[in-house]
């Protein structure tokens, strides 16, 4: 016989998920109703608007996959683009390299723009693209780099694709509700999330945001859509309309999961919660560089809730991350790609961001006797 099911309750200080909170916890547990119950039509029109809000956005064309982030950047990316478009793709990580195979699928032509992973992409990168590709029909990058923890700034770039007539696309799956994001604003036309980071929900759904722009062009296409459950002329007759039509069984408990934590995020406030963000960020770094450890991205274009760090000398990577998460049951992250073995990345996003969780990782390094510091 199997037994009950019956997980550690870890310190969840890695790269995602983030610690839920008790409340989001609760709502998981509500008891089901149809996907199609009026009831919830009520609660997924509440979502779309919390989505619009904490993307900041007016955009109407913004709900939820029902699938993770990759599925997100999938979404954005099937939806539009065709065959033999031009398409740019910025690259300093793993989830860059990502777009770029996702859109190569679409049979678009990629043109990538690579820097070393731990940097941003600069408007002078951009400048230089375009001289090859003038006309390109959207321009993809990440915002806050996963695989690094580099923060992409997004303005002015913004200005070099729009002014080329392209759009822009955006990963903000690790910056959304943890620092500054600003759809409109910033001129975002498609732009996909997680909710297992700074928002604190659980893993398996991806808010996403649409532009007027990015619409004109979805109703523009020439060719289907390569994914069926993906195809946004599909999905958002069942997530907006007077007459919802039937098209998945939507994750029932997962979003009244989001719906829960969404409230809580606009009860702190946006900026409030950037701001916690930042400061929690700034005592770890400094506890951090007192052990020795030392960052991976300039400190100008650093991600606050997703600290690349690199060991001091003499240590084993994997040995203490292996003793964190067995003898003192705390997760940090280890290196992707290039990075693999070489660095931690250490997660403080939303309710795992707290002077707290700061304390009983650092007060663990110190009392590690294998730990060199």
């Amino acid at each position: 016989m199997y037994s009950e099911l019956n997980t550690s309750n870890r310190i969840l200080m890695g790269p995602g998920p983030s610690d839920a909170h008790p409340r989001v916890l609760k709502a998981m547990s509500t008891p089901l109703i149809g996907h199609l119950d009026p009831q919830f039509v009520t609660i997924m029109d509440e979502v779309k608007t919390m989505v619009q809000d904490t993307f900041i956005t007016k955009n109407h064309l913004s709900f939820v996959v029902s699938a993770p982030g990759s599925a997100g950047m999938e979404t954005c990316l099937v939806n539009l683009l065709e065959p033999g478009d031009d398409v740019i793709i910025c690259i300093n990580g793993v989830f860059g390299g990502r777009m770029a195979d996702i859109a190569e699928r679409c049979g678009a032509i990629v043109h990538k723009v690579e820097v070393a992973w731990g940097t941003v992409i600069s408007p002078e990168d951009i400048r230089k693209v375009l001289d090859k590709c003038p006309k390109p029909k959207l321009l993809a990058l990440v915002h806050a780099e996963t695989s690094t923890g580099a923060l992409q700034p997004i303005k002015e770039i913004s200005d070099l694709i729009h002014n080329a007539g392209g759009l822009l696309m955006v990963d903000a799956v690790t910056s959304y509700c943890g620092v500054e994001l600003r759809v409109d604003d910033w001129g975002i036309d498609a732009i996909y999330t997680g909710t297992q980071k700074c928002l604190s929900a659980p893993p398996g759904l991806s808010p996403v945001s649409f532009s007027d722009r990015a619409v004109k062009v979805l109703e523009n296409r020439k060719t289907k859509v390569q994914s069926w459950f993906l195809d946004l002329s599909l999905v958002k007759n069942y997530w907006g309309g007077e007459k919802r039509a039937y098209h998945h069984t939507a994750p029932v408990s997962s979003i009244y999961a989001l719906r829960e934590s969404l409230r809580i995020v606009l009860e702190e406030g946006l900026e409030n919660r950037w701001k916690r963000h930042q400061r929690v960020h700034e005592v770890l770094k400094t506890k951090l560089e007192k052990l020795g450890f030392r960052y991976l991205v300039e400190e100008q274009y650093r991600l606050p809730n997703l600290n690349s760090v690199f060991l001091p000398d003499g240590n084993d990577e994997n040995v203490i991350r292996s003793i964190l998460l067995n003898d003192y049951n705390i997760e940090v992250g280890g290196g992707l790609g290039a990075f693999s073995g070489k660095i931690w990345r250490i997660g403080i996003m939303g309710e795992s961001c707290t002077f707290n969780h700061v304390n009983m990782l650092i007060s663990a390094l110190e009392d590690m006797k294998e730990f060199n510091a």
